[in-house]
């Protein structure tokens, strides 16, 4: 049974964590209309190498890099966090009132709980932070 939810949860983290890169790379083949080949500055270099659907700030705005990555995350630990939440309930509804497996059953829904509390605490840490960097209001 341990075997196959650890099976499961790396599948499932996988898959998401695939799912996530290919929404943050976007369309990479196409080069940005603000590109000009002619003018040799860093910042013409930059527009040159950044792709059409890039977003061109690091920090705050819509669509930034930042604001992605903590997004995907978000979304990745939260899973991650509920799909534990339920094992954690299967495991104690089949424990059999062993006390034992009661404990870890409790134990995975308790920590489980504790990652849903610490990825909103680091998320809204995050978008503070960012905004402070960015000089951006709160939205």
């Amino acid at each position: 049974m341990k075997q196959l939810i650890q099976k499961t949860l790396s599948l499932v983290a996988v898959s998401f964590s695939l799912l996530g890169l290919v929404a943050l790379v976007g369309d990479v083949a196409t080069v940005s209309a603000a590109c000009n080949p002619n003018n040799l500055s860093i910042s013409s270099g930059a527009d040159c190498a950044r792709g059409n659907e890039q977003p061109a700030e690091l920090f705050g705005g819509e669509g930034s890099i930042f604001g992605r990555v903590t997004n995907i995350l978000l979304f990745l630990v939260g899973a991650i966090s509920v799909i534990m939440l339920i094992i954690g309930g299967i495991r104690y509804v089949i424990s059999g009132g062993d006390q034992a497996q009661v404990t870890s059953a409790k134990n995975t829904i308790l920590y489980a709980i504790v990652g849903i509390v610490v990825a909103f605490l680091a998320y809204a840490a995050v978008n503070f932070v960012t905004q402070a960097l960015s000089g951006a209001t709160a939205t």
